[in-house]
């Protein structure tokens, strides 16, 4: 019998839908190979043992003429989205024994899509971390390269999807937490606008940015799974009340009408060359394919990654404040009073990166430094979002490379800007709120790099066409 697990997401329901194999089937298929790797792998916090019971449930659906758009599917779900009467750590001791009371919507709208859930994926800690080295519960490993990083902070779903332990998996992306793993995994990754995907029940790091998404092979197979994740949710204040369109039916056009603008300036400030002839090799194959580019200037892009610094560690230090040891959380053993109480329990619970953070924060929103720090970067993040806004008015979406290098190696980068400086092409789309996609454009000593698509507001249709399109003259989604 064939491997089930290297099917391609529509392949899989097309063969539950015609009964070709089972839901039972092809969970079981993921079980083993998940028994099998994920000691090495770490993808996993936990795993869900009523994996084997939900796919029993959707055979009967489909078997009834009942199944619903995806009935069947083993998926995996960040460790960052609550589902209730299960286990939420967030990747931290923290969180070690939090029990959700509900679900988060995105969750939800899976569930009731038919998905079977395999397990909670491995993250850094909160969300913080471009490497998945900070989480609680161990580094986890590029699949591709065990010596290697997965990045992050979404890594244990990127290799997870990579290693093929999962259909297709959830992640979240605040500064490039889904585009930069899916880059350092070989896959596909799309982070949609800001708003389209409900954060209800998704554990908060910086609320402005933050923004769930997907991991997968493809971006057809992305689009499947962005449709049944997108949509107004009255649970989130944030949430945009938009018509959702078919992701599929978009991104499998065989529309060619785009204009891909290229920011030369910051390309050719690429310090490594190979990576720099990979993004124009990329460029090449596009219009070969027929797709127009257009170079395209990008005023204050460069000051993004100073602003994001400063927005993400305010924003996270409110967020997290809420971590005291009264409510829920870590709480520390007999507590001489109330202060002692609160330094302790964040002190045990919270890793050093996440205490970082915090402080950086704090510090940003102090009296005498809130108008300093907090103020400008939030003004010249208007004026980041303006230089996008005016360059779609010449172009339908804007390239540039996922990340300025291949996975780096376990444990290698221990100067903290520098980790910083990881996410440094991806950042600029979650200031602005726009959707952006990374897909596979090649390697470096048999190591992926991707490309990614930024796209107007509420253009992820654009961005996963032209996305698919580069996959269809292209076999790096594949390999």
């Amino acid at each position: 019998m064939k491997d089930l697990t290297n099917l391609s997401l529509l392949e899989q329901i097309d063969g539950l839908n015609s009964k070709e194999f089972s839901s039972v089937e092809i969970t079981s298929s993921y079980i083993e190979k998940i028994e099998e790797q994920n000691k090495i792998l770490n993808c996993f916090i936990s795993l869900n043992e009523n994996a084997l019971e939900e796919a029993k449930k959707s055979d009967s659906k489909i078997a009834k003429n009942k199944a619903n758009t995806m009935e069947g599917i083993p998926i995996a779900h960040k460790d960052i989205f609550c589902i209730k009467d299960q286990k939420t750590t967030c990747g931290s001791k923290m969180l070690e024994n939090f029990i959700s009371p509900y679900s988060s919507t995105v969750y939800e709208k899976l569930f009731n899509s038919g998905t079977v859930n395999l397990g909670k994926t491995n993250m850094d800690e909160f969300a913080m971390g471009s490497s998945n080295e900070t989480s609680f519960y161990g580094n986890v490993l590029n699949p591709i390269d065990h010596e290697r990083v997965p990045g992050g902070s979404s890594g244990g779903s990127a290799a997870a999807v990579a290693a093929r332990l999962c259909s297709f998996a959830t992640g979240t992306d605040t500064g490039g937490s889904i585009r930069q793993p899916a880059a350092f995994c070989g896959i596909t990754g799309i982070k949609p606008t800001y708003g389209r995907v409900s954060r209800w029940g998704m554990i908060a790091f910086a609320s402005s940015l933050d923004q769930g998404g997907i991991f997968a092979n493809s971006a057809l197979d992305a689009a499947i799974a962005l449709e049944n994740i997108s949509g107004f949710d009255k649970k989130d204040s944030t949430s945009l009340n938009k018509k959702v369109p078919s992701f599929f039916n978009e991104a499998s056009s065989t529309n060619k009408d785009h204009i891909v603008g290229i920011p030369r300036s910051i390309i050719e400030n690429i310090k490594d060359s190979e990576v720099k002839n990979n993004f124009y090799d990329s460029v090449e194959i596009l219009e070969k394919s027929g797709i127009k580019t257009k170079e395209i200037d990008l005023k204050n892009i460069e000051f993004s990654l100073p602003v994001y610094y400063v927005i993400a560690p305010a924003e996270c230090s409110a967020n997290l404040s809420r971590y005291d040891g009264v409510r829920f959380g870590h709480r520390c053993e007999n507590p001489k009073n109330l202060e002692d109480l609160y330094a302790r329990s964040r002190a045990e619970g919270f890793g050093e990166e996440v205490k970082k953070r915090i402080l950086i924060g704090t510090y940003c929103l102090s009296a005498g430094y809130y108008d300093a720090y907090y103020i400008k970067a939030q003004k010249v993040r208007n004026l980041i979002k303006e230089s996008f806004v005016n360059a779609f008015k010449e172009v339908s979406s804007v390239m540039m490379p996922t990340t300025a290098n291949v996975s780096f190696k376990q444990n290698s980068i221990q100067d903290p800007v520098e980790m910083y400086e990881q996410d440094i092409y991806t950042i600029p789309a979650n200031l602005a709120g726009l959707p952006a996609i990374s897909i596979p454009s090649g390697k470096i000593n048999n190591l992926p790099l991707g490309i990614q698509f930024i796209g107007n507001y509420l253009n992820e249709g654009n961005i996963l066409n032209l996305s698919n399109l580069f996959q269809q003259n292209t076999n790096f989604h594949n390999e």
